[in-house]
């Protein structure tokens, strides 16, 4: 019976009817009852269940559409059955280990998805900020190279910056696995379709699929889909934050959301700007990031729930200033740079440590783990800018002992920075080697 009365309580209290009036390219233009509709606003094509749109502008009296389905066959004149109520999903705890498409329908070739009691907006705004938790404590990671040099705390939100076959999936599939969360949600928007189930079963692993829930929307996907499946991605990690339960989000990527918003407002007529962006995609972004961090406060005094996340970002060139990079980076809370020269080398995760940084450092880190910090830091930075030299044989060796040091040190640094993708190190384990690596002596000749 409960489960009648919520199904009653999701039909329309309307229903709104309008046809096709024109199709130019990946508009769809309709006439109907406009002034009872609003963007975002979803219509079905020639029956209730037949290929979806949705509004994303009005012009001259009309609804100008783009599908979520695909449209071959659409005729004008078809008629539409609209819905005035905005799009909802109604997660539940029986998503977790599930594949999902973004329209919340399952991806996986398994059973109808559980549905919870709780409608929850797909599109909604971030908690109230005077009213939402602070961050919380540090996390563990698993992966020695964030741990002491890019910490994540509870709640936080890190951009991950690297071009295309630098390691970027191995990485979130060891945080995946290793990270100190209740749940994982894991968005992979405009993912090639052939690298999906090799992300969820070789990279993921059935021991990350378990507290896991996976939102698909594959490249050749229409970009409403793929703009969705973001937003859905963060609606799901929401409903386990409401829940007190600390919550893992990682999305790769937010430069292919960013370029479904584009195609978005370049088809609905908007002016593209800087490198072809428009001015919608940098709205939307901040909108979408923001979502993700600590929930508010508790009546009942016991801790917030939080998202706390990683977006990649997708550099074209190792361009890291291109405007969806810089957009990004000014919103969260720190970034990690992954560099193709380092992997090349063949040192992985080829996180470049020097030019990521994490915002709530120096913070989270105990007075004597920052003094090590700062030694490892220095010791790296010194190498680098004398590699080249050093390489060449133009460095006479005992001319600074700064760099001297640097030279000796440099091995069980690459080491304690190069981690397979089935280790996981603790956070006590990861001070214990870089104190280890940075006081290691030179052996007596």
């Amino acid at each position: 019976m409960r489960e009648l009365i919520d199904d009653v309580a999701a039909l329309d209290a309307v229903s709104y009817r309008g046809r096709v009036a024109a199709v130019n390219g990946l508009m769809i233009e309709a006439t109907g009852p406009v002034s009872g509709l609003t963007l975002g606003a979803r219509a079905h094509i020639g029956a209730s269940d037949g290929p979806a749109c949705e509004i994303v502008g009005f012009r001259d009296g009309r609804a100008v559409m783009m599908p979520l389905d695909p449209t071959h066959g659409v005729s004008a004149g078809a008629e539409l059955h609209f819905s005035a109520d905005p799009p909802c999903v109604r997660p539940s705890n029986g998503w977790l280990g599930r594949v999902i498409d973004a329209m919340g329908e399952p991806a996986d070739g398994g059973p109808a998805l559980p549905q919870g009691a709780t409608p929850r907006l797909l599109v909604s705004g971030p908690p109230p900020a005077q009213t939402r938790g602070r961050v919380g404590d540090r996390i563990d990671l698993g992966v020695r190279a964030l741990n002491v040099f890019a910490p994540l705390c509870r709640g936080q939100r890190l951009g991950l910056f690297a071009g295309s076959g630098v390691g970027k999936s191995v990485l979130m599939s060891m945080l995946a696995r290793g990270a100190e969360a209740d749940v994982v949600v894991i968005g992979l928007i405009g993912e090639r379709g052939r690298e999906v189930r090799e992300f969820v079963e070789d990279t993921l692993g059935e021991e990350g699929l378990k507290r896991s829930v996976v939102v698909v929307a594959t490249s050749d996907e229409p970009a409403l889909r793929r703009r969705q499946a973001a937003h859905l991605t963060l609606t799901v990690a929401e409903h386990f934050r409401d829940q007190g339960l600390h919550v893992l989000c990682l999305m790769d990527s937010v430069t292919r959301f960013a370029l479904a918003q584009r195609e978005i407002g370049l088809a609905s007529g908007e002016p593209p700007t800087t490198r072809g962006y428009t001015p919608s995609v940098f709205a939307e972004l901040p909108k979408l990031l923001e979502r993700a961090g600590p929930g508010c406060e508790r009546a009942d005094g016991k801790p917030p729930g939080a998202v706390t996340a990683i977006f990649t970002v997708l550099v074209e060139g190792g361009d890291h200033d291109e405007p969806v990079a810089d957009a990004v980076r000014g919103v969260l809370d720190g970034h990690i740079v992954m560099d193709r020269a380092i992997a090349e080398r063949g040192r992985f995760p080829a996180i470049d440590v020097l030019k990521s940084v994490s915002r709530t450092m120096p913070g989270c880190a105990a007075p004597d783990e920052q003094k090590l910090i700062r030694k490892a830091r220095k010791l790296l930075s010194t190498f680098t800018d004398m590699e080249e030299l050093i390489r060449l044989g133009a460095y006479a060796r005992g001319s600074d002992k700064g760099v001297d040091e640097a030279i000796r040190v440099q091995p069980a640094l690459e080491d304690f920075l190069s981690q397979d993708g089935s280790d996981q190190t603790s956070m006590a384990e990861c001070f214990e080697r870089l104190a280890a690596s940075v006081d290691s002596q030179e052996q007596s000749e």
